[in-house]
């Protein structure tokens, strides 16, 4: 009896197990939010370092076209370089507020930077090619995006060349927006990102190479801690809050991107932050796109907001092109949904296959197509 009565006493109380999950939780919690922000800070490196290489490039680029498929390919590839679709658009507003290029000219290229700020889902989703089926996850997470831009343009682009719609229409926008001044929109993420990303670039000696080396390992290393601490922490409960909460209603998700990428102002880091959630299990891919649809529109107010600026009539209709664009996509490419979606599940599964596949693909849409078609038709 005095032996059970012992045990009874050493036996471990709820309350202090409870208090062992709890302070797991909340370490691994701020654990979760310190990696978090050094993915965050690994993209907004990683976009430095490659504006580094090509800003001049881009605008070179972009001011040395007419013909409007060169225009098109101009915007993937610059874009690509650069990685900031909202860097491209500022670049092109300011060329049609300065002259150098037409509205019609414009809008190519808007398009084409659509297809080229995707780049950098795709490098994200690399950081889990070795883990099977997180990267089929991960991967589809990614070139869902991609696919739904090039339909987009696949689609638009014929459309506009023979119509003139998205010009037209922007212009007839713009009329409701004369003498409205511009907001100087401050990003919180570049807040707490870019001086820590300057300093690292500082640190590189401003090398684009070493800085860009430098970003891909903060990025992979980050991306780990993340599905690691998620995977380690209560996964159903995790998963329940997305359903029920966030990811809920296909509504919601379009809204939850399109807020998230006005307030960060980079629809690259927004779309990016879902790809490791996707290729965890946590989130599935028809939850996630309506949310990428949703950052399509939320990068299209930096554009808008500088265009407001100058108050240039062409500047901001081709900004609000930008917007008409993306809302076009939508309205074609959320009822059909089942195409993107079916594109990308198939592109997933050759992954498992051969790796080197998604790395030949982001290879030729986002470089070797560009600049072969750029140097045939220029």
């Amino acid at each position: 009896m005095v032996e059970k009565a012992d045990q009874a006493l050493i036996k471990p109380s709820p309350l202090r197990g409870f208090g062992r999950s709890w302070i797991y939780v909340v370490f691994k919690s701020i654990g979760l939010l310190a990696a978090l922000y050094v993915f965050i800070l690994s993209i907004t490196l990683l976009g430095d370092s490659f504006k580094l290489f090509g800003k001049e490039f881009a605008e070179s680029l972009i001011v040395t076209t007419s013909n409007p498929f060169v225009g098109l390919f101009i915007g993937i590839l610059a874009t690509s370089v650069i990685q900031s679709s909202s860097t491209t658009t500022s670049i092109v507003v300011g060329m049609v507020a300065s002259g150098l290029i037409t509205i019609e000219g414009a809008i190519p290229i808007i398009m084409g930077a659509n297809i080229g700020t995707t780049i950098t889902n795709t490098l994200v989703s690399l950081a889990h090619i070795n883990r099977g089926q997180e990267f089929q996850r991960a991967y589809a997470g990614a070139v869902v995006h991609d696919i739904f831009n090039i339909l987009s343009v696949a689609i638009l682009f014929p459309l506009q060349l023979t119509t003139k719609f998205l010009s037209n229409a922007a212009l007839a926008l713009e009329k409701l927006f004369e003498n409205v001044g511009g907001l100087n929109f401050i990003s919180p993420i570049n807040a707490i990102t870019k001086p820590i990303s300057k300093m690292l670039v500082g640190i590189c000696h401003e090398n684009p190479w070493i800085a860009a080396i430098l970003s891909i390992i903060l990025l992979f290393a980050a991306l780990k801690f993340i599905v690691d601490i998620m995977k380690s922490l209560v996964v159903s409960k995790v998963e329940g809050f997305f359903n029920k909460y966030i990811f809920k209603t296909t509504a919601r998700s379009l809204l939850l991107g399109l807020i998230l990428t006005t307030l960060v102002q980079s629809s690259s880091i927004t779309t990016s932050l879902i790809v490791p959630l996707v290729g965890a299990g946590l989130l599935t891919l028809n939850q996630v796109y309506p949310y990428t649809l949703g950052a399509n529109v939320g990068t299209t107010v930096t554009a808008i907001l500088a265009a407001l600026v100058t108050q240039n009539v062409g500047a901001v209709a081709v900004a609000f092109s930008h917007l008409l664009f993306n809302i076009c996509g939508i309205i074609i490419f959320l009822p059909l949904r089942r195409i993107p979606l079916f594109i990308a599940k198939k592109l997933a599964a050759l992954t498992v296959r051969n790796r080197l596949i998604p790395i030949i693909l982001m290879a030729l849409i986002f470089f070797l197509i560009p600049l072969g078609l750029i140097y045939i038709l220029q």
